[in-house]
């Protein structure tokens, strides 16, 4: 939906996405960043392309030799970048460290073992899925093994949302993360919560 300069990705009545929030977008990428200084050829892979502000966060903290690999279920979401969306996106999507995928992200974190230093997910409303139940599969135990399996040693599962969940944090720390949750403060986002989990060397696969 467009109003003037305000743009917002709606799905029924249910509001995922606006440009006007996007502090919380940004910070789950520049918080995890900022844990992969001492890897200049970091491999990320970010789960949902939205309006690109996670992604461009991503590219301004990474450094030229770095790969990331964004998976978006939805080609239209990918036209509205290349579109109606173009002046939030500038360059990012032609930016030769980026690949995009359209798949299923719990698809993409299955394709191999340690294939990544990071995994960004900002997939539907988090751990609560809003608009597709089977959203829920890249949050219960079985999906967060899956991305611990992904994930090289001192890698980092980052997981936004929109609300606090007690369950989730402690799953992650009972599928064996070390968790750091960050609560965010922006202006029209109080409430969101990004947990940085990290998947520690000795980690049984």
């Amino acid at each position: 939906m467009r109003r003037g300069e305000d743009f917002s990705m709606v799905v029924g009545r249910a509001e995922l996405m606006t440009n006007q929030g996007r502090g919380s977008e940004q910070a789950l990428a520049t918080l995890t960043c900022a844990r992969l200084r001492d890897r200049p050829r970091a491999r990320i892979l970010i789960g949902g392309l939205g309006m690109g502000f996670t992604l461009r966060a991503a590219l301004d903290a990474l450094g030229p030799n770095a790969e990331i690999v964004v998976a978006e279920l939805i080609p239209g979401v990918v036209d509205w970048a290349r579109g109606p969306l173009s002046h939030l996106f500038g360059d990012a999507l032609d930016d030769p460290r980026v690949e995009i995928r359209l798949d299923d992200v719990g698809r993409v974190i299955q394709s191999g073992r340690a294939h990544y230093d990071a995994i960004l997910l900002d997939v539907d409303n988090g751990p609560q899925p809003l608009t597709r139940g089977r959203n829920g599969r890249l949050y219960d135990v079985w999906g967060v093994r899956r991305a611990r399996f992904a994930l090289r040693p001192q890698g980092i599962l980052a997981v936004w949302s929109g609300s606090p969940h007690r369950k989730f944090k402690a799953r992650l720390r009972l599928c064996g993360f070390a968790v750091d949750e960050e609560r965010m403060r922006s202006p029209g986002q109080k409430g969101h919560v990004i947990w940085l989990a990290t998947r520690p060397d000795n980690a049984a696969w």
